[in-house]
């Protein structure tokens, strides 16, 4: 432990410093509010960025990005931008609390800080003003009593001289006697006066500088010290708040990692093959066609079984131009209500979703039947339920 140093014994005389280094503790508590109620702002202005961004790259509704989402990694995606969200979350939460338990705290504290220095330094300054007052009435009994012992002395060296000089008539003299008399009688009592308030000035300067002056000060140390103690629980609570909400942030931050692992790249190139898959066989090999047997035309039978009755060779069956249909450009828009425009694969899907549709329907209207049937029923059984 430190000595303790009682600024009451130590300061006695810094009345005006302590005066000074008071202002200078409030105005550093209000710098440290302000401080902190900047960071705070800057918690608050990063949140809503962060918010922001996470909305920006949300999904459009019913876009094309809606459907890239039977991909893992655009799910991944999805949820790192929901757990952003809520990271931001937390970054309000730093706001509100340093908001409440610091800022708010402090701004009030400042207030009966400011109050109470008032007071101490009001007492200082009303025992300062006591002992001035003191010295004021020592000082002017101390000249008086100066003052009547000069006069006093005048007076009994007038007396002297005239006691000496023969030619003063004796009423004189007694007159000039009495006169030094009453001034002695003057000195003595100023002496006398002078003497007490010595005394009484001596009494209350001890009581100044080891009593009140002590007193006053000790409290303006306790004050301070406690000024100091409680910008030092704000430091801590400045580092508590942050630390409150890494549990919550740490799980944002699981959930990305979470979904970042449940990624799969094998289920998203199925994923392709699902979309884009038409179903068609490769091309077959191209079949050779001969030019050459027109010139080769011979009488014999065999020759003219391959020749129609014009006698041009019969072409052959071209099976290679629906082989090559996947490279024929598709027609854009929606297509006929059957997906003929479709290549097999992604017909038979679109039919089968449709297919699935017609029968939900059916279902709906089936459930819907059945229960007109049964209030028919009802109503047949108890007639007045019809009113």
């Amino acid at each position: 432990r430190h000595k303790t140093m009682s600024w009451g014994t130590e300061l006695w005389d810094q009345f005006d410093n302590l005066e000074k280094h008071t202002q200078w503790g409030i105005e550093f508590v209000e710098r440290y509010t302000k401080f902190v109620k900047e960071r705070s702002e800057i918690e608050i202005s990063y949140a809503k960025q962060i918010r922001n961004l996470s909305k920006k790259y949300q999904p459009k509704k019913n876009s094309k990005e809606e459907e890239e989402f039977k991909y893992t990694s655009c799910r991944s995606f999805l949820t790192t931008l929901n757990e952003l969200n809520d990271y931001a979350g937390q970054h309000e939460v730093i706001a509100e609390n340093l908001t409440s338990q610091i800022i708010s705290e402090l701004s009030r504290y400042i207030q009966e800080l400011k109050q109470e220095r008032k007071s101490h330094f009001h007492d200082g300054r009303k025992a300062q003003q006591h002992i001035e007052n003191s010295w004021k009435q020592l000082e002017s009994s101390k000249r008086r009593f100066e003052r009547d012992c000069k006069e006093a002395d005048r007076a009994q060296q007038y007396f002297e001289k005239m006691d000496a000089d023969i030619n003063v008539t004796k009423a004189d003299v007694e007159k000039a006697r009495q006169q030094a008399q009453l001034r002695h009688q003057m000195a003595a009592d100023s002496k006398a006066e002078y003497s007490a308030y010595l005394q009484k000035f001596n009494q209350e300067q001890n009581e100044h500088y080891y009593t009140l002056i002590p007193h006053i000060f000790q409290r303006i140390q306790e004050m301070e010290e406690r000024r100091i103690e409680r910008v030092g629980e704000s430091m801590k609570t400045f580092a508590e708040v942050d630390r409150q909400v890494l549990p919550i942030v740490g799980k944002c931050l699981d959930g990305m990692t979470k979904a970042a692992e449940s990624i799969e790249p094998k289920t998203d190139s199925k994923q392709v093959v699902e979309a884009f898959k038409s179903g068609f066989e490769p091309p077959g090999d191209v079949e050779f066609e001969d030019y050459s047997q027109a010139m080769k035309r011979t009488v014999s039978e065999s020759s003219l079984s391959n020749t129609r009755a014009d006698g041009r060779p019969e072409k052959p069956t071209s099976k290679t131009k629906g082989k090559l249909w996947p490279f024929i450009k598709k027609n854009k828009g929606s297509g006929p209500e059957d997906f003929s425009h479709l290549p097999p694969e992604q017909r038979r899907k679109k039919l089968q979703a449709k297919i699935d549709d017609i029968n939900k329907d059916i279902q709906k209207e089936m459930d819907q039947k059945d229960a007109l049937t049964k209030m028919k029923d009802v109503y047949i059984k108890n007639p007045q339920m019809g009113d």
